[in-house]
């Protein structure tokens, strides 16, 4: 597993107000799309490119273009749909799969699968699983064997911020025939003892999206 935390002023201070208790929805889900497309810069460095011969106003050239299968962009329900937006803007052409799992809140690092609305074939796919919050490390882990199931080798995560529990969780049952990275923009203290990232930014979903009983 390949871990890239971000260290940029801009992340740290778009991270503090996302963190505010008092930033209102409106502003932390921009917030949310922002940090997501810097994150999303350093996560498709090694996107597969293939030559692509064009001329410009003034020339003749061989540039790139990504090559084909297109990526594909993975959010987790609920709280993964607040960064597709930020990926789409930077990653347009890709095309997007939705996979819906929840925390068994009585075994934390279990996981319930409710919703999956993506291709049967992934081979060959680079894959990008977005979801803002690392906690327990076990929906991320059952997301991405989830993938590979269907063909994937190529994984990247994109979390804002993660626990170290997580990350050491993550490390020790992802499958290691994956492609594995991970980018963050933060690892924070740890979870405390209802499975939450401390300091954290408290429950992403409702912070996007409204308390939902």
């Amino acid at each position: 597993m390949e871990l890239h935390v971000l260290n940029h002023p801009l992340v740290e201070h778009k991270l503090t107000v996302l963190r505010d208790k008092n930033t209102p929805s409106s502003t932390f889900r921009e917030l949310v799309s922002e940090l997501v497309m810097l994150e999303a810069y350093e996560a498709t460095r090694d996107l597969s490119v293939v030559a692509a011969p064009i001329e410009t106003p003034v020339a003749p050239m061989t540039g790139k273009k990504l090559a084909e299968p297109r990526p594909i962009i993975v959010p987790v329900l609920r709280a993964g749909l607040g960064m597709l937006d930020g990926m789409t803007r930077l990653l347009p052409t890709a095309e997007v799969g939705f996979l819906g799992m929840k925390r068994d809140e009585e075994h934390p690092t279990q996981q319930i699968t409710y919703a999956n609305r993506l291709p049967d074939d992934l081979t060959g796919r680079q894959c990008f699983l977005i979801d803002p919050m690392l906690a327990t490390g076990g929906t991320l882990v059952a997301a991405t064997h989830y993938l590979a199931e269907r063909g994937a080798k190529d994984v990247t995560a994109i979390n804002i911020i993660a626990a170290p529990e997580g990350i050491k969780y993550v490390e020790e049952h992802i499958d290691p025939s994956i492609d594995f990275k991970v980018v963050v923009c933060a690892v924070d203290e740890k979870l405390n003892d209802k499975c939450y990232i401390v300091p954290g930014l408290g429950d992403a979903g409702d912070r996007l999206y409204g308390v939902i009983d």
